[in-house]
Formats: structure tokens, C-alpha cells, sequence
């Protein structure tokens, strides 16, 4: 009797914590964010995570920038962009229009863009830009925070 008593309140304990760790009178800290991601449509759902995410971000009031790399950059084509769609999340063009209105910098991975034929014109449709190593290095200087998806 006296172990299921100990038992019962130790199972509502993580409850108890769990409300505790929210402050209620939190003041938000706006933060700057990198967005890294090396995802293609072969999932589309871990490819749209970076711009989902980034869009969510910039809705709480944060600074965002997003590094396609990889793979990651045949997204950029508004082909691919238009046929996108996440499990359960709007589609991938749907998402990249809103950081367009936004102006959510996108910088796709220059080499890793003109080996998947991903050209200039692709990246303007979204506002993007080709990125390189010394602006990926100015992305993760200017980061309080980096999110790898």
C-alpha cells in the first residue's frame, strides 16, 4: 500500500516539474538563427523542416537566415518547390511565397547549386542568392543560434 502511494506521486511529479520550467512572465529574447539543411525531396517532409521552422521562427519574432546545401538546393527550382509537399504541413511553395513576403534571406550552396544545375533564376523566384564558404562563415559568426535539419 505504502509503495503505490510513493508510486502514484512519483508519476505526477514530471508533471509538476514539467510546469514549473515555464516561467510565466518570460520576456521573449529575439534571437538570430541559421538554418542548415542538406535534405532533397527524397523526404519531402525533413526537406521542408528548414523553411517551415525558419517561417515559425520569424512568426515569434526571431532574425532568420536558411543554408540549403547539398541536396538541399534542388529545392530552389520552383519545379521541385511546386511538387513538395510535407506529411501533414502545407506545400513547399506554399512556405517558401511566405519567406519571399517576409524577406527571409536564403543562401543556396553555389557549388552545390551549379552541380545540380540549379542556376540564378531558380534562386531569384524565392529572393535567394548563391552562397559560398566565407558566407556560411558570416552566417554561423552572425548566429546566436544554428539548427541543423
Amino acid at each position: 500500500m505504502i509503495r503505490r502511494s510513493f508510486l502514484r506521486n512519483l508519476a505526477v511529479l514530471p508533471l509538476f516539474a514539467a510546469g514549473a520550467a515555464v516561467p510565466a512572465a518570460a520576456s521573449p529574447v529575439k534571437l538570430k538563427i541559421l538554418m542548415k539543411s542538406a535534405w532533397g525531396s527524397d523526404d519531402p517532409t525533413k526537406a521542408a523542416f528548414p523553411f517551415l521552422h525558419g517561417d515559425a521562427l520569424s512568426e515569434a519574432g526571431h532574425d532568420i537566415q536558411i543554408f540549403p546545401l547539398g541536396e538541399a538546393v534542388s529545392l530552389m527550382r520552383k519545379s521541385v518547390a511546386n511538387a513538395l509537399v510535407p506529411v501533414g504541413w502545407p506545400p513547399l511553395a506554399e512556405v517558401l511565397s511566405k519567406l519571399v513576403t517576409k524577406k527571409i534571406p536564403i543562401y543556396a550552396c553555389g557549388a552545390c547549386s551549379r552541380a545540380r544545375g540549379v542556376t540564378e533564376s531558380d534562386l531569384a523566384e524565392y529572393g535567394a542568392k548563391f552562397g559560398n564558404p566565407k558566407i556560411f562563415v558570416s552566417l554561423v559568426e552572425w548566429a546566436d543560434k544554428i539548427i541543423t535539419e
